[in-house]
């Protein structure tokens, strides 16, 4: 049984092609995860994402904690069983959700009390708590508990935020450990913060790698900050962590965010965005992205992207999805979301094929002429 092991099997540039193997699994790089909040990718469901090329996806911490509860989960089988969904799950800790969703939260060096937003209950989460919570789902990969500041903050907001989550990834750390029996088969990543600031991430990923992590997360980015300072933030950001370790940075992203991204070394993926979008009528396409609502779309029998291989694309038209959309039908959401997330998996197997063959910039070059039209 391999607990957890990754495999570079290509570069071109910065740009990485490799494997983790883990006992649910393989999960190809880069990776794009879908993201399951509350135990489902929303309008899907797990065998379809499977049919998407989704190796991994990704479960929330926080909203699982409030409902239906870890501890439930955890009678009920763990999460895998529960959402009927075989493949490696990767949680996060908790601690973003707690800080952009709860308007009542007390930070303190202990971990952060909060009250739910769903009925005002009182709630602690340390990183105890989270790697419990996350040993109790079963997860395939934990995250470390860390604070997440807002990058316009100043700078010594952010060095004392990112000292603080350091402290919390050694306690992540020892707490994985103590559930000896889920450590034996999950792995555990440590998150770089320091926001834009690059001596600062440095910092961030001396003290991770003095822990040891069995990856690393570069969080703190897409969080408003804009496309461009996250790139100048990631020219040097997934260098400052271990070459032989994944790299996921995470909330991310739109198409050209994920291209931008890999061609900065980075290995690992979420987001809601292409689940969202396509419940709110938003396709993402070759040639950038469609708003279905659109009336000229209402009359366009030709598919969403013709080189697009997913189901919605093969068997219904614009015109058909235009009428689902704008006439709030569940049937809209499904199709629209089954592409994107096909779409999503289609770039990262393109951009997997384009670092093996050494094409990776030209692959780059004309993708954003297409999408970005540049």
């Amino acid at each position: 049984m391999t607990r957890f092991a990754f495999t570079i099997e290509a570069r071109d540039g910065k740009a990485r092609k490799g494997r983790i193997t883990m006992e649910r699994g393989e999960i190809r790089t880069p990776a794009f995860m879908p993201v399951g909040t509350a135990a489902t990718v929303k309008a899907m469901k797990p065998e379809d994402v499977r049919r998407t090329g989704a190796d991994i996806i990704l479960g929330n911490t926080y909203h699982l904690m409030l409902r239906p509860s870890a501890e439930r989960v955890a009678r009920l089988g763990g999460l895998h069983k529960f959402m009927n969904w075989d493949r490696p799950i990767l949680t996060d800790s908790g601690g973003y959700q707690v800080m952009s969703l709860s308007a009542l939260r007390k930070i303190t060096e202990e971990g952060v009390r909060f009250s739910s937003h769903l009925d005002g209950s009182k709630h602690v989460l340390t990183p105890e708590r989270s790697m419990e919570i996350q040993r109790l789902l079963g997860s395939d990969i934990v995250m470390a508990f860390d604070e997440c500041p807002r990058a316009d903050e100043p700078r010594e907001v952010i060095a004392r935020s990112m000292e603080m989550s350091m402290r919390w990834a050694k306690r992540s750390r020892d707490g994985f450990n103590s559930g000896e029996a889920h450590a034996a088969r999950s792995a555990l990543f440590g998150i770089q913060q320091g926001a834009l600031d690059e001596d600062l991430r440095l910092q961030s990923a001396q003290a991770l790698q003095d822990i040891g992590f069995d990856g690393y997360a570069i969080g703190g980015l897409a969080v408003g900050e804009g496309q461009e300072a996250m790139f100048r933030t990631l020219d040097f950001a997934p260098g400052q962590l271990p070459d032989g370790k994944p790299r996921y940075l995470m909330g991310v992203g739109k198409p050209d965010d994920l291209v931008g991204a890999v061609e900065r070394g980075v290995d690992m993926f979420d987001c809601v965005l292409p689940s969202r979008s396509g419940r709110n009528g938003q396709a993402f396409t070759w040639n950038g992205p469609v708003n279905i609502r659109n009336a000229k779309h209402a009359e366009d029998m030709e598919p969403l992207d013709s080189r697009c291989t997913c189901s919605t694309c093969r068997h219904y038209s614009r015109a058909y999805l235009h009428h689902l959309v704008k006439s709030k039908e569940i049937l809209g959401a499904m199709l629209m979301t089954e592409h994107n997330l096909s779409f999503y998996q289609q770039l990262m197997q393109a951009m997997r094929d384009a670092i093996e063959g050494q094409s990776f910039g030209a692959f780059a070059a004309a993708f954003r002429r297409g999408y970005l039209g540049e």
